[in-house]
């Protein structure tokens, strides 16, 4: 199997993964802001946050990396991102503030999608900043979520899933400004050429 057709494939097990996270968005949301079936939708953000781990491991043990994986994948993180911070402010768990920090960050990276176009560049490549902050922000609003409840785990939730908050979102931002620098970079080089 050639290089290119392997690059591809369609039907690779961390696609499937991705797809059945892609899946359980609107379960997640139809739990939370439906039935309010907490405990339910929280296990879907944990089997969520277990496959996005999972399908990165067995694509790269397995040569199983593909072009529509590297769309799908991260495609899911945000959608579960945004999902989940939809959610959790229509149920006042979270404060709209964070939301709005959230939100500008992704109009500020989605504003450089046009300039990469134009100098012929179609994604800019992901680095682990990102990865680390979605990671945080993966697991702050499952705790913000458990917070919100009375049981005895409510107060270090609380605190757990600030903090990840706090340093997910300044993370997001710095991850933005690391791909400003980025795009700069490649206009700066295209135009010299």
């Amino acid at each position: 199997m050639s290089e290119t057709s392997a690059e591809d494939r369609i039907w690779t097990v961390p696609n499937l993964l991705s797809f059945l996270r892609l899946l359980g968005v609107p379960v997640f949301l139809w739990l939370v802001l439906g039935p309010r079936a907490d405990g339910w939708a929280i296990g879907v953000l944990a089997v969520a946050g277990f496959t996005d781990w999972l399908d990165g491991k067995i694509a790269r043990a397995f040569n199983q990396t593909s072009k529509l994986g590297r769309i799908i994948d991260p495609a899911a993180d945000k959608l579960y991102v945004f999902a989940t911070i939809l959610a959790l402010l229509v149920r006042d768990v979270i404060p709209w503030w964070l939301v709005a920090l959230i939100l500008a960050r992704e109009l500020f990276v989605a504003g450089f999608f046009p300039v990469l176009r134009r100098h012929g560049y179609r994604a800019l490549q992901v680095h682990f900043l990102g990865k680390a902050a979605m990671f945080n922000l993966m697991y702050a609003f499952p705790l913000l979520f458990l917070a919100s409840h009375t049981g005895w785990y409510a107060e270090m939730a609380r605190v757990t899933g600030w903090a990840f908050a706090v340093w997910g979102t300044g993370l997001y931002w710095w991850a933005g400004v690391l791909y400003a620098v980025q795009v700069r970079r490649l206009i700066t080089a295209t135009t010299k050429e």
